[in-house]
């Protein structure tokens, strides 16, 4: 068990890649570009809206800032139309005897408006998000958190699904846990290091202070 557990939000908590995706093509198809599959729009989920956008106009660098503005029009508006919480998460958050919270690079006041909407903000004692904190894979957004609950890093894990959040763990430093239900393949992050594989919600039970 730990003493407390921090998860990321996109690809781990909530599966979110087609309002993502159906943002990014909104925005594509306002500037006259042609729309991409979602699968290929999930892979450039992880670091921010900003570089979503970057990746998803590539090579046209003169368009991120409409192609920003139009996202942010469509997303803020629709974040919640198909956005769900994965298999096993509600029942993880509610056996969990020990404080949760949340660090991700969604602007905060987003990532809350999003588990209040699936009805698990209760759940966890903060929610920071990008705009908050020096995004990660820097630490100090994490270390925030960990302060204000009182808690080392080593007497925490940290869940997420991307190589962005094995980064962050590492500089920390604290244990980290990888999902493989997310927007990573799970050969990409044993590639990067992962050696805590979590394939079903139901795993991290323990380390909530939960029994199965």
């Amino acid at each position: 068990m730990s003493e407390a557990v921090l998860f990321d939000l996109d690809g781990t908590l909530i599966d979110s890649v087609q309002d993502l995706a159906l943002a990014v093509n909104h925005a594509l198809a306002g500037l006259g570009l042609p729309e991409r599959p979602i699968a290929e729009i999930a892979g450039f989920v992880g670091e921010g809206a900003r570089r979503l956008v970057e990746r998803a106009v590539e090579p046209r660098a003169d368009l991120v800032e409409p192609a920003l503005t139009l996202w942010w029009e469509h997303y803020r508006e629709h974040l919640l139309d198909h956005t769900a919480l994965y298999p096993g998460i509600v029942e993880l958050l509610e056996a969990a005897r020990v404080p949760l919270a949340v660090h991700t690079n969604k602007p905060g006041a987003l990532a809350r408006r999003i588990l209040d909407g699936l009805g698990v903000l209760d759940h966890f004692v903060a929610v920071l998000g990008g705009d908050e904190a020096p995004r990660k894979p820097a630490p100090a957004g994490t270390r925030i958190l960990l302060a204000r609950m009182g808690i080392s890093g080593d007497a925490a894990l940290y869940v997420g699904d991307s190589i962005i959040d094995l980064e962050l763990a590492r500089a920390v430093p604290m244990p980290v846990a990888s999902v493989t239900w997310g927007l990573v393949p799970e050969e990409r992050l044993v590639a990067a290091g992962a050696t805590m594989l979590i394939r079903r919600a139901d795993e991290l039970l323990p380390w909530v202070g939960a029994t199965r």
